[in-house]
């Protein structure tokens, strides 16, 4: 297999470009570095892999009346999951497993990652704990915790002070 290099021309490399330089800073992992950082460590206790595990990454969402939390987990079943809620802490647990590599088989480059992963997140306190719904489609898991309805913001008339108090008065 050959590598595959791609060159670019000195004067691209001279152009400054601020939407290049947004992307490149939105896309930036921290969690990456770090994982990084401790490769050696892994290289020391287990045979290197070039990873840490599995650790889908979420997105955390407010609406008006829920919380949403989705995961891309491809591959994993309802079985290889366990969501609950503890106090004000909603965790989710998973795992995903290896594939059986056969013998004779030749990998010229083993990336994706397979273990066991627990997320834990802290939930606000307008969260209705007896409303917490999962489902698992097409790889997406989504969790709704719904908010309790005094937490739902409510709509307030724009009526005049002097006809608040006319009303009043005449009560």
């Amino acid at each position: 297999m050959t590598g595959i290099v791609r060159r670019t021309p000195e004067r691209a490399m001279a152009r400054w470009d601020p939407f290049g330089v947004m992307e490149s800073l939105t896309r930036w992992d921290p969690f990456r570095q770090i994982e990084r950082m401790f490769e050696p460590i892994e290289r020391m206790v287990e045979p290197y892999e070039g990873r840490l595990g599995f650790a889908p990454r979420f997105d955390v969402k407010e609406t008006k009346d829920t919380y949403l939390f989705k995961a891309d987990v491809p591959g994993l079943k309802e079985e290889d999951m366990d969501i609950s809620v503890t106090g004000n802490r909603l965790t989710v647990n998973g795992r995903r497993e290896e594939e059986e590599r056969q013998e004779g088989e030749r990998y010229y480059t083993y990336e994706r990652s397979y273990g066991s992963f627990s997320r834990t997140f802290t939930l606000p306190e307008d969260c209705n704990l007896e409303h917490v719904d999962a489902e698992l489609k097409n790889g997406v898991l989504t969790v709704a915790v719904a908010k309790r309805p005094e937490a739902q913001p409510k709509k307030i008339s724009l009526k005049g002070l002097k006809e608040k108090v006319v009303e009043k008065l005449k009560a």
